[in-house]
């Protein structure tokens, strides 16, 4: 276990099992004996609680680049308060969603600016990446027959998602080294079978 930490993100539309698949990983970091973090945003810190009620449930209508601002806002007070402490404690940090939703979601998903969005992500973030990112993948129809509508930012429609997801596996594509895709249709044993063969790996890998 390298003495600085690792961060592993969770990545994935509305209802692929994210939350799922980091409970199965905690667990499975547990009975290694290796300490952990379990976080996800929006909404891990006291500022992050009060941007997520406006985010996921708001009476307020948003502009895109509010949101994107607002997600932003989460990111930077999570990354300061919560990811880089763990870190430094020599964590595993998984979190349930980074800098790859934002871009999915408000770059592909809302149609902001590319470049823009991923400086905004940079900034935020203060340059801090993922060593690894499972991205869990499925068709956004049957993802989304998994997931309580009033969970999902802003109840968008099909179309949406469509774009979220090729904006994921865009981003994939782009960082094969970081990003791995799961299918995560399949039956959740195996989901987590697969995922945490790549985290035992990394954690070999960096303990090497």
């Amino acid at each position: 276990m390298p003495s600085q930490g690792i961060f592993i993100t969770l990545e994935g539309d509305d209802g692929v099992g994210k939350s799922t698949l980091a409970r199965a990983l905690a667990t499975a970091l547990e009975g290694e004996g290796l300490p952990y973090l379990l976080t996800s945003e929006p909404g891990a810190t006291t500022l992050g609680r009060e941007l997520r009620r406006l985010l996921l449930g708001g009476p307020l209508e948003l502009s895109p680049w509010a949101e994107l601002f607002l997600f932003a806002a989460d990111r930077a007070q999570h990354v300061r308060e919560v990811i880089l402490p763990a870190l430094n404690e020599g964590k595993v940090v998984l979190c349930e969603r980074f800098t790859d939703s934002t871009i999915a979601y408000q770059g592909y998903g809302r149609g902001l600016d590319l470049e823009a969005v991923r400086q905004v992500c940079l900034l935020a973030s203060g340059g801090l990446a993922p060593h690894l990112t499972l991205l869990l993948d499925m068709e956004p129809q049957e993802a989304l027959a998994r997931k309580p509508q009033f969970d999902c930012i802003g109840g968008e429609d099909l179309e949406f998602h469509r774009r979220v997801r090729k904006g994921f596996l865009a981003l994939a594509s782009q960082d094969p080294q970081r990003v791995v895709v799961i299918e995560a249709s399949r039956p959740q044993g195996e989901v987590a079978a697969v995922a945490w063969g790549y985290v035992r790996r990394l954690l070999d890998t960096l303990s090497g």
